[in-house]
């Protein structure tokens, strides 16, 4: 499937010189950039500089957070969860250098601990709405994703890293303190306890390649930044209307996310009902009709 895939978008990388017709607008605090393709891709691109500050002129930053931006990525997810028109969500940072490198420092040095009580519960309630949608969420790392960059892509379905572009990691202990905006909870169900308790206790940043062979990156595409974006929305494409039941996508999200938390026994119930839901939907018998046909299903969302 992804050699296929990259033969296409070289025969085809022409074609979507355009970004699917992408047109990014800013957030309420200027903080994050949204915009939803022509296919129904919506892209929420964080951009601030290391104080956590909307981006001045053609400047890259970090990326940092703060509960600011936070509040521009809540406004951005549950934008696309009511837009119809949308069927996959990508994350991505702006630039080249980084995804994110998570939460502000300087904005962390200047609060009290109660304002870090509720921005770190915040943040949970944030990633835990992006992670809950229906729909497929892909986090692009077009750059580093460390600390809380990390802990944002984590609560993303599936994970994308430009190749040679950064380090993953989650090096909180070198402040003193741990990864609380769902990292270590995220990480040990990602990749293991020893492994997820290694990392964290020691800080170290791994490369996309490491993160690849430990089931924490999904795929790494090779390319400059503006490449890695076409690629990645190329990719994704493929989980859109026509080309995916996405009823089906959603329901197999719907069980691989809540089902791993809850007896075996009640994961095998929670995903019949799941199916029987989607044997009464339009798209399967569609499905079921084009197999049967031999001809390729033009699915709806119905």
């Amino acid at each position: 499937m992804l050699q296929r895939f990259i033969d296409e978008r070289n025969c085809g990388r022409q074609a979507m010189s355009d970004l699917y017709g992408l047109k990014l607008e800013p957030m309420p605090n200027n903080l994050v950039n949204y915009g939803v393709t022509e296919n129904g891709i919506a892209v929420i691109e964080l951009a601030s500089d290391s104080a956590g500050a909307p981006l001045q002129g053609d400047n890259e930053g970090p990326n940092t957070y703060t509960h600011e931006m936070m509040r521009d990525i809540d406004t951005a997810v549950i934008k696309a969860r009511f837009d119809d028109d949308v069927t996959v969500i990508m994350l991505t940072g702006h630039g080249g250098k980084f995804f994110s490198a998570g939460a502000s420092i300087q904005m962390l040095n200047s609060v009290s601990p109660g304002f870090k009580y509720n921005f770190c519960l915040h943040a949970n309630e944030t990633l835990s709405r992006l992670e809950q949608t229906s729909k497929l969420v892909v986090a692009a790392l077009n750059g580093h994703a460390v600390g809380g960059g990390l802990e944002i892509a984590m609560a993303a379905d599936l994970r994308i890293a430009r190749k040679n572009a950064g380090k993953i990691g989650l090096p909180e202990i070198n402040l003193g303190v741990l990864a609380g905006t769902g990292g270590t909870a995220r990480l040990t169900r990602l990749i293991g306890k020893a492994k997820a308790l290694e990392y964290m206790v020691t800080g170290q940043l791994i490369s996309f390649e490491d993160g690849e062979n430990m089931n924490l990156i999904n795929h790494i595409f090779e390319g400059s930044a503006e490449d890695f974006r076409r690629d990645c929305l190329d990719w994704c494409s493929q989980f859109t209307l026509p080309n995916k039941a996405t009823m089906a996508v959603g329901n197999i999200k719907r069980s691989c996310q809540t089902g791993p938390e809850i007896p075996f026994e009640y994961h095998l119930a929670l995903e019949r009902e799941l199916q029987a839901a989607l044997f009464n939907s339009s798209d399967a018998k569609e499905g079921i009709a084009a197999y049967v046909e031999k001809r390729v299903a033009n699915f709806k969302g119905e």
